[in-house]
Order: C-alpha cells, then sequence, then structure tokens
C-alpha cells in the first residue's frame, strides 16, 4: 500500500511509547502486563510522565483509568475523549490497546506542535482492565466512567484481592464511581488494531467501524444413556456425544450460512465437555457453549431460533434428551454513530488514507463509551490478523496514518460539534 508522506503526526514519538511499554514485561513472556499485577503500576507511571511531559493536566479518576487533559478554549463545553487500554492479556501482544493509547497521545502532541487550540477539552483516557482481568470481568475502566459498572463487581476476589481494593490500589476511588459518571464527554474515538486479516488482504489503510458485534453465549445441554460401549447394539444407543457432534457441525453450517448476509456473524462452539469420558462407555451426557457474535440483532435471533429447531431435531433422530438452549449471557450490538463514522471517512480521505467500513467481532472500551456519548472506532492492520499472542505486529508507518486520521477527526468533530450547538440555541 502506498503510504502519504508528509503526515502531521510523528511516528518515532509513536513508536517509542509502543516500544517503552512493551519494556515492560513479565520475564520470559512477552507481552504481559496484566491489569492489577505488579508491572501494571509501572506501564501506568511510564504513560503518566508521557502524558505530563506533553503539557498535559494528568490524573486517575474515581473508576482507576488514567486521564490527561488539554483545555479548550470554551470552559463548559465539553470535551473530545480518545483512548484505549495498556494493560495485556497474558502472553499477549504489544499493540493490543497500547496502540490506541499511544496515538491519542500523539494527537494530542500534533495539536501542540501546530498551534492548534481546539474549543473543547481534549482528554486521553488509558481505560483499567479493558481484557478480562483477574477478577474475571472486563472492560472495568470504561463501565465505571460511563457509570454501568455493576456494584457487585467490586466484591469479586482473585485470592485474597478484590476488586474494589484492586481500583484503590489503581488510584482510583470506588466508593465514588457511581457518583463521577461522566456525562460530559462530546465525543469518543478509539484506534485498534483490526485482530482480523480483513485490511491487510484488501491493502487497506483503515477501517471505519459501523459496529462492534453483540455477543451472545448460548449453552446447550444433551442427556443420553451410559451403556457398555462393546456390548449395545448401535441402533440401542442414546449417545450423547453423537447428537452433540451433530449439533457442532449444524452450528457451524447456520453461522456460515448468516456470514454470508450483509452484516458480520461468527458463532463458535469454544467449550465442550463429555460425561463419563471413558474409552468404553457410551457418553452419557455433552455440554456445549456457543460463543456467537452479531452486528445486526436480528441475525442473531434468527440464529438463536435456528439453533432451537435444530436441538429438537436431533433430539427426536438420535433418542436423547436436549433441554431448551440457555443464553447465559446476551449483549446488543454497538452501532457507531452516524455522524462520528462520516467525520470518520471524511478524515481518511483528507490523510490520503484507503478505507473500508467494517464491524468489529471483538468487544472494545468504545462499547461502553456509547452508552453516554456519540462514539466510533478506526482499525489498522496487523500482520496476519494475529493477535492476542507474541507475534502481534502493527508497522509504526500504519499506525502513524491512524493517527493522522485520528488527527483530522477531532479536528473536524471540534468544528461540527460547536456549530451544533450555536444552531441549537
Amino acid at each position: 500500500m502506498a503510504r502519504p508522506t508528509n503526515l502531521p503526526v510523528d511516528p518515532a514519538r509513536i513508536a517509542d511509547v509502543i516500544d517503552g511499554l512493551a519494556a515492560l514485561t513479565e520475564p520470559g513472556r512477552p507481552y504481559t502486563r496484566r491489569a492489577f499485577t505488579a508491572l501494571f503500576p509501572a506501564g501506568r507511571a511510564f504513560l503518566a510522565g508521557k502524558f505530563k511531559a506533553a503539557g498535559l493536566e494528568t490524573r486517575i479518576d474515581a473508576a482507576g483509568n488514567l486521564v490527561a487533559r488539554r483545555p479548550g478554549r470554551k470552559p463548559g463545553l465539553g470535551t473530545i475523549m480518545l483512548g484505549s487500554h495498556s494493560d495485556t492479556v497474558p502472553d499477549g501482544g504489544r499493540y493490543d490497546g497500547i496502540a490506541g493509547v499511544a496515538v491519542a497521545l500523539e494527537v494530542a502532541r500534533a495539536l501542540a506542535d501546530q498551534g492548534i487550540e481546539l474549543d473543547h477539552d481534549l482528554e486521553v483516557v488509558d481505560f483499567l482492565a479493558e481484557e478480562v482481568s483477574i477478577f474475571g470481568v472486563s472492560c472495568i475502566g470504561s463501565r465505571g466512567m460511563a457509570g454501568v459498572l455493576p456494584q457487585e463487581w467490586l466484591s469479586r476476589q482473585s485470592g485474597e484481592l478484590t476488586l474494589e481494593q484492586g481500583i484503590l490500589d489503581a488510584g482510583g476511588e470506588p466508593a465514588r464511581i457511581a457518583a463521577e459518571a461522566r456525562r460530559d464527554i462530546a465525543a469518543f474515538l478509539e484506534l485498534h488494531i483490526e485482530q482480523g486479516p480483513v485490511l491487510e488482504t484488501e491493502r487497506r489503510d483503515i477501517g471505519v467501524v459501523t459496529a462492534i458485534a453483540g455477543i451472545t453465549r448460548i449453552e446447550i445441554v444433551v442427556e443420553g444413556r451410559a451403556d457398555h460401549a462393546g456390548t449395545t447394539p448401535m441402533g440401542n444407543r442414546a449417545d450423547a456425544l453423537a447428537a452433540a457432534a451433530r449439533l457442532v457441525t449444524g452450528i457451524e453450517a447456520l453461522a456460515k450460512s448468516l456470514c454470508e448476509g450483509p452484516s458480520h456473524f461468527t458463532a463458535t462452539v469454544g467449550e465442550f465437555s463429555i460425561e463419563p469420558n471413558a474409552a468404553n462407555v457410551v457418553p452419557s451426557r455433552a455440554r456445549l457453549l456457543i460463543d456467537a457474535r452479531a452486528e445486526d440483532r436480528m441475525a442473531m435471533d434468527l440464529f438463536a431460533a435456528s439453533v432451537d429447531r435444530l436441538a429438537e431435531q436431533i433430539a427426536r433422530e438420535t433418542g436423547t434428551v436436549i433441554a431448551a438452549p440457555r443464553r447465559i449471557s446476551d449483549n446488543m450490538p454497538t452501532p457507531g454513530d452516524p455522524l462520528v463514522l462520516d467525520v470518520l471517512d471524511a478524515a481518511c480521505e483528507a490523510a490520503g488514507a484507503s478505507y473500508r467500513r467494517m464491524a468489529s467481532g471483538a468487544g472494545h472500551d468504545t462499547a461502553f463509551m456509547a452508552k453516554v456519548t456519540r462514539a466510533a472506532m478506526i482499525f489498522v492492520p496487523c500482520l496476519g490478523g494475529r493477535s492476542h499472542a507474541p507475534e502481534e505486529f502493527a508497522a509504526t508507518d500504519d499506525i502513524a496514518l491512524g493517527a493522522a486520521v485520528l488527527l483530522h477527526a477531532v479536528i473536524q468533530l471540534d468544528e461540527k460539534l460547536h456549530k451544533m450547538i450555536q444552531e441549537d440555541v
């Protein structure tokens, strides 16, 4: 892909932040810096130093998010916010989340370099614990900022540590999370590596994210009958595993059919177990868990209804008992804000970046910020679509072009949002 030259951002500064955080990893485990573990505060201290060196007012909010502020010319007008997260999964990558924080900081630096004052305040945020944490939950900081962090989560424990204490240790104030929920954010933007192969395959610079897919998890339990594997005739069995295998292939076929439609859809049987799990016993019970993700809620509802019918059919044909599939979690998709999406399209053109609109199959902090403001994301390519692995890689030039897109978008949003307020008045 031909890259524009003379970008209004500094790729070296972006790489410096990414490389600096990458160096802070558990010995022998690149790249591991999980929230609420010993190395996470070192990463936070590194970022806070970079934020302050850029002239930004830096603090930790009640939910434990690291927030850096550049005041705007019009106090009280609201905040344009950029950010992502610096925590990693175990043995994870050096770009997931981190690239978004580095780019957010670079936008603030580039505005200062060019002497551009925004009407709105600008904030750069490193959200606490976007990845699934040691407490078994994710997006803790963005849920807290949006005012939707469940109060009961604070008592979750990992060993002797509670989430409440973990937030306190990160510099937050758990008792004030609800009171400090943000309602002043005019718009939120997040850059992220794609974590998939589409942009690389199509040789596009930027993905403008139309929606973050809703995630539904469906549990199915198949009850058969345990019998001797060597003496029970094949026609006289109620084999729970054989029935479950048909479910798995049927679920795959349904997902392949739905993914051919106009919107993003995936379904995966990610958990599977059988009982008694003995070589010489016909399986008596099988349990499977489906992870289904859809950009369009109607597609998810169609999938779930089709799975119900499939389970009924297989139970009849195999002599097993399959209880009605149970949705154990069910999250709606989060569409990108139409105005912000249009601004991002225009920003890609202004930066000379090729782009396409696409959905995100993974969850992100943006899904929670969208509950309190206009929000959208952009993706940049990553090598082979690899993520959550040490091999995760995104080229600095690709990330810098994404930073240029966000810079153009912030300047356009600052003007458009202020104009909208004036017109309303």
